[in-house]
């Protein structure tokens, strides 16, 4: 009978997904629907509401390290693994949006690109985007995964980076997971560096993206460069 019941429920779930989308969700709803196709035979709303209360949020259940997600919720590794795959998920959803050589011939464009290459980022992270004469990427290359707080780039690895990919231009991009757009003096003296070692080359650097979160800002927009 509570077989059953399960069963009906999962379903009801499932069908109001169908023809409602997942808006209408709130995220314990989500997480339990989620758990559905990792927990077979069992009632998962309890634990989507413990897994999430433990977390904070559902957004930092989905960061978390999937190790921490076990231990911290009791659950198996195949639960935690299927919850710390949304970030990257997504990351690869928003690359298949853009497509293999998206133009980025704007700042806009630049930061909702570069807003793309964060989603679900906990910790500071450097690209640097190759661009052809067209504007177009030529490769988003992930230069460096620091810390938190702070992340090391040297001009040297860039410009090996460039000439790799035989970058017309480049546009740098990194993220603050603290959630300040502002920039600080270290990533103004870097942007700075930056330009100078590839200046014998003749690469431009057309923007320095800061993202935080699903913001961003400029350097040529702020008048930085």
């Amino acid at each position: 009978m509570e077989k059953k019941l399960h069963e009906g429920h999962r379903q009801r779930v499932k069908n109001r997904y169908l023809e409602e989308g997942l808006d209408a969700f709130e995220d314990h709803q989500v997480l339990e629907m989620l758990l559905f196709f990792c927990i077979p035979m069992k009632d998962t709303n309890e634990l989507a509401h413990k897994m999430i209360q433990e977390f904070g949020s559902l957004a930092a259940l989905f960061e978390a390290d999937p190790k921490d997600i076990c231990k911290r919720c009791e659950v198996s590794e195949n639960t935690a693994i299927l919850a710390s795959l949304i970030p990257s998920l997504s990351r690869r959803y928003f690359k298949g949006k853009w497509g293999d050589k998206p133009v980025l011939n704007s700042s806009p464009k630049a930061g909702e690109y570069a807003v793309s290459l964060f989603a679900g980022r906990t910790y500071e992270v450097f690209y640097v985007i190759c661009l052809d004469s067209q504007n177009r990427v030529n490769y988003a290359a992930l230069l460096h995964e620091g810390t938190l707080n702070e992340v090391s780039v040297y001009p040297r690895l860039v410009v090996e980076m460039v000439l790799r990919h035989q970058a017309n231009s480049v546009i740098l991009a990194h993220n603050h997971p603290g959630g300040s757009l502002k920039p600080s003096n270290d990533d103004i003296d870097l942007t700075k560096r930056i330009k100078a070692a590839l200046e014998p080359i003749a690469v431009k650097v057309v923007d320095h993206i800061i993202v935080a979160g699903d913001k961003y800002m400029s350097f040529k927009e702020g008048s930085l460069l």
